[in-house]
């Protein structure tokens, strides 16, 4: 991560292991060959969704969004806020049953559809979101008031340039008067 101030990192609920847990339990219960293996299922599930919640980060800082997760597979993502297009939430029936969200996040840019990252039992989801688009916006709004400062002439610069000009307008002037005489 760079040395940018971290405005918000994010909380996972730890309902997230027993969430995952009731959804392979309930796609194994779909399967013929998912039922034998349901306890083994269980087992391994709960194990591997304690290590899957621990690897999990959301890091919020003044510029961008860092996002790390996975066991055998370590992701890390850096996604400017500049180039967030969307920020989904997202909670379907199960979800509701454990009080858990989705959070998604969409770029500019991206190929493909869907999200570019999701994050699953984030605490406080909806603040979460609240927070990234706030800064977002305070961003774009900083970016602009840079842009604008740039794009019109300091009063020195502005000066300077007047001057020029009357300088040229000046020396044109006794040119031509020379050539009359």
């Amino acid at each position: 991560m760079s040395s940018e101030t971290i405005l918000h990192s994010a909380q996972f609920n730890p309902k997230v292991k027993q969430y995952w847990l009731v959804l392979w339990l309930l796609v194994a219960s779909v399967t013929l060959f998912g039922i034998v293996f349901i306890p083994v299922i269980a087992i391994v599930v709960w194990l591997v969704s304690g290590r899957m919640l621990a690897a999990m980060s959301a890091t919020l800082s003044e510029k961008k969004l860092f996002v790390k997760r996975g066991i055998l597979v370590r992701t890390e993502k850096t996604i400017p806020l500049d180039k967030i297009t969307d920020v989904g939430l997202t909670q379907g029936p199960l979800m509701r049953v454990f009080g858990i969200h989705q959070l998604s996040f969409e770029t500019a840019g991206q190929s493909g559809t869907g999200a570019l990252v999701s994050l699953i039992g984030v605490v406080d989801a909806q603040q979460f979101r609240e927070a990234i688009l706030a800064q977002k916006e305070r961003l774009a709004e900083h970016q602009q008031t840079q842009s604008d400062s740039l794009s019109q002439p300091s009063d020195q610069a502005l000066l300077a340039r007047l001057v020029e000009v009357v300088e040229r307008i000046d020396t044109r002037l006794k040119h031509l008067e020379q050539r009359s005489d």
